[in-house]
């Protein structure tokens, strides 16, 4: 297992640094680990082998290797091998959401009021992991669990299809309303993710793009 580090970390640490918002960052930074962990857990309860963890500036990001026999099991004619990655990939946001319900229940029975900004910092942290992660944007979780389970529905030709348009519609949308906000907020931490956002779904884009040659060449060999 390797464990490698993003570079763009350090350009994500200066960028709040200079807008004041550092601890803040830190505090996400904190919880997006938990959520990792919670990815790792699930994995190793599914009997998948870690194969490399790297610090992103959006937490951590781990990538498990799939043994060749795993391709192969079926069961009621539903690959496996799709199920456990649904499951994987939704453990994380499932993670911050235990975390946030926990602090509530804590919070109910010690209304401290010293303590109330601690509490409603990890609750809304851990929910805005959360929600975050859940949009159906690949490689987030969302998009993660929405290929997996459009493979297991539509077949892998139609799901990594669908998945791109949904992807690339959600990131559109969700990049129009962050303009506004951004203008009433002024908040250029808004910002700094949705432009990371698509630095991910550009990279996305391309190995797609990619795989479309690559099926239209064998196409064509294939006819000729």
């Amino acid at each position: 297992m390797s464990i490698k580090v993003d570079l763009k970390i350090f350009l994500f640490l200066f960028l709040f640094l200079l807008t004041s918002q550092l601890e803040i960052y830190i505090v996400l930074m904190v919880f997006a680990i938990l959520h990792e962990i919670g990815h790792l857990f699930a994995g190793i309860l599914l009997k998948f082998k870690s194969e490399e963890i790297k610090l992103t500036p959006i937490g951590l990001r781990i990538s498990f290797r799939v043994e060749p026999e795993e391709y192969n099991k079926y069961t009621n004619k539903v690959r496996t091998i799709n199920i456990k990655k649904a499951i994987i990939a939704i453990s994380g946001p499932l993670t911050n959401l235990i975390i946030a319900t926990i602090t509530i229940i804590l919070a109910k029975f010690n209304m401290n009021f010293a303590n109330i900004y601690i509490y409603e910092l990890i609750i809304y942290s851990n929910f805005l992991i959360a929600m975050f992660n859940l949009l159906p944007i690949y490689p987030m979780d969302g998009g993660r669990f929405l290929k997996e389970i459009l493979k297991i529905t539509v077949g892998n030709k139609k799901a990594y299809k669908i998945t791109y348009i949904v992807s690339k519609t959600i990131l559109i949308i969700l990049t129009v309303f962050s303009s506004i906000a951004i203008l009433y907020l002024q908040n250029i931490a808004i910002l700094i993710i949705i432009a990371y956002l698509w630095y991910l779904e550009i990279g996305e884009i391309r190995k797609y793009n990619t795989r479309k040659n690559v099926e239209r060449l064998v196409k064509e060999y294939g006819n000729t």
